[in-house]
């Protein structure tokens, strides 16, 4: 019996492994479980950050040593360009008080050969006494030297003879010429700022006088300027020429050198 019921085993067995054998391997089945428990407070929930977030603090340093290290250059190219724009105005102001300066001074040299020119036209006018332009006192022809009034002349009668001019006249018509010239040109030099001073009589200056001689005068303090030859001229706040001058001495001194 059992001989009989294992040699129909055998044949079942077979042919059923040929059948598995012949379908080939079936896929395996992955089993997903779900579960209801929800995590625990002690484990802190992950909302999406990175792995590497035990770096972001050290990240952050970095950023802020950044910034600190951008703002000292902001600082350092702000301070420049404030230095520069001052030494900018600086140069600005330096340029237009030179410029200033050339052109109130640009006549300098030229004013300097002219005031010769008005030296020369003093001298003139000096040369000619006050007592030579006196005019004199018209004389009329027809005048009598007595009291008696002059018989008026009659419609007939011919015209007096034009009088002519005498040196004296012609003296003071150019000495009147001249004067007009010299006014003229001193007009002209004081539209350049330039301007004459008469040292007479204040305190002896190097800076804006010269000195010629010394001399004893009574009346004086030593060191006061009693005489100008020439007339001294400045332009602007600048001396253009001294003034030659004389200047007084204490008598004392006078005394002690003529007796030495």
């Amino acid at each position: 019996m059992s001989s009989a019921l294992a040699s129909l085993v055998r044949p079942c067995t077979a042919s059923l492994s040929c059948r598995l054998l012949a379908r080939g391997p079936r896929p395996s089945i992955i089993a997903r479980y779900y579960s209801d428990d929800k995590p625990s407070s002690a484990e802190p929930a992950d909302h999406g950050q990175p792995k590497d977030a035990p770096d972001a603090p050290s990240s952050e340093t970095a950023a802020n040593a950044a910034l600190v290290k951008a703002q000292e250059e902001a600082a350092d190219l702000l301070g420049r360009l404030r230095y520069l724009q001052a030494d900018f105005l600086n140069l600005q102001r330096n340029s237009a008080r030179e410029r200033e300066k050339t052109r109130d001074f640009a006549i300098t040299n030229f004013a300097v050969d002219l005031l010769e020119t008005v030296d020369v036209l003093s001298l003139a006018l000096k040369s000619v006494p006050r007592s030579a332009l006196e005019a004199p006192a018209p004389l009329d022809p027809l005048s009598s030297p007595s009291d008696e009034p002059a018989p008026e002349p009659s419609p007939d009668s011919p015209p007096p003879p034009p009088r002519t001019k005498t040196a004296d006249d012609y003296l003071r018509e150019l000495y009147t010429g001249v004067e007009m010239t010299q006014r003229q040109l001193l007009s002209t030099l004081f539209k350049y700022h330039v301007k004459p001073f008469d040292p007479t009589g204040d305190p002896f200056d190097p800076n804006r006088h010269e000195a010629l001689y010394q001399a004893p005068v009574p009346g004086f303090a030593a060191g006061t300027v009693i005489d100008c030859q020439k007339i001294g001229y400045t332009i602007r706040d600048r001396v253009l020429r001294a003034a030659q001058v004389g200047v007084a001495m204490e008598v004392a001194e006078t005394q002690e050198q003529q007796s030495s």
